[in-house]
């Protein structure tokens, strides 16, 4: 058992919780974060599940995040920067001039075990909407002949155009284009219109073009920008009080309704890269392959 020498100073007392989080967190059973009650969705649905595990790329994010967490006077910077930006810039815009707080959903080959199931799919184009810094974008991006983004915060586009991402204006990725591939990953809950969202991916993917999504689930809507009190204009209709419950009702009564055919779907960690109180965060994922029917 680790003994713990209780600090006096405040910067000693953060550092000191932060030590046991950590040593929690190492000796946490991550299997934890990819199981999912599968006797409580119909068959149907089960059928459809690839089961996944924390894999070389997944240890490595969590390895990185672990090491610049430890940069005590970087993360001291960060936690000054935050307050003062959030005055005049959103919590997306803070992170990406700070280069912190950097996303994983999948690694590479994660995403190609989802895809695998129904190898006809097209290769040719993709676009992920909400890309962020691109981090995320970045290990579906290998798959591809052409990657587009698109990003509201200006900060975060300089970004993607450093990846050398063909970055796309938020008004107008599905004028005149057809992507083979689009994903929305943890995007649906942070925008105003999702329903108008979808009806749009579904119009910009080819036939039998493929949609990937990610949904923190239990699902709660916040927009950071565009709504005064932060709620949507458009409600998804998800109902439901566990993750098993949640996932069957966006299968059926969300997606299903607008012309998508399940193929594959996953739980995984949503991880964050961490601060001066713990070394990341981590949030419950669903990730859907979805079949453009039309």
């Amino acid at each position: 058992m680790t003994t713990y020498l209780k600090p006096r100073s405040s910067l000693a007392r953060a550092l000191y919780e932060k030590q046991k989080i950590d040593d929690y967190l190492t000796h946490f059973d991550k299997s934890q974060w990819y199981k999912c009650n599968l006797t409580k969705l119909s068959s149907e649905i089960t059928s459809h599940f690839v089961q996944l595990n924390v894999d070389e790329e997944t240890s490595c994010f969590l390895k990185q995040s672990e090491e610049k967490s430890d940069w005590i006077f970087t993360q001291l910077w960060h936690s000054i920067a935050k307050v003062l930006l959030g005055w005049f810039m959103t919590q997306t815009s803070v992170n990406g001039w700070l280069e912190r707080g950097s996303m994983f959903v999948l690694s590479h080959l994660q995403f190609l075990s989802l895809m695998s199931c129904d190898g006809d799919w097209d290769s040719n184009s993709l676009l992920d909407l909400g890309a962020g810094d691109g981090k995320v974008t970045a290990n579906l991006a290998p798959a591809f002949e052409q990657v587009f983004v698109t990003e509201v915060s200006h900060v975060m586009r300089k970004h993607l155009q450093k990846r050398k991402f063909k970055v796309l204006g938020i008004e107008d990725w599905q004028r005149n284009n057809k992507f083979n591939v689009i994903s929305c990953l943890n995007l649906l809950d942070r925008c105003d219109k999702p329903l108008t969202l979808l009806k749009d991916i579904k119009d910009t993917l080819t036939p039998n073009g493929r949609l990937i999504v990610a949904l923190v689930l239990p699902f709660s809507s916040y927009v950071e920008t565009g709504s005064l009190d932060h709620t949507p204009s458009e409600k998804l209709p998800i109902r439901g009080s566990t993750f098993e419950e949640q996932v069957e009702c966006i299968i059926n009564d969300v997606f299903k309704p607008l012309g998508f055919i399940l193929l594959t779907w996953s739980k995984v960690p949503y991880l964050c890269e961490g601060d001066l109180r713990q070394s990341y965060y981590w949030l419950n994922d669903a990730i859907f392959i979805f079949k453009n029917a039309q």
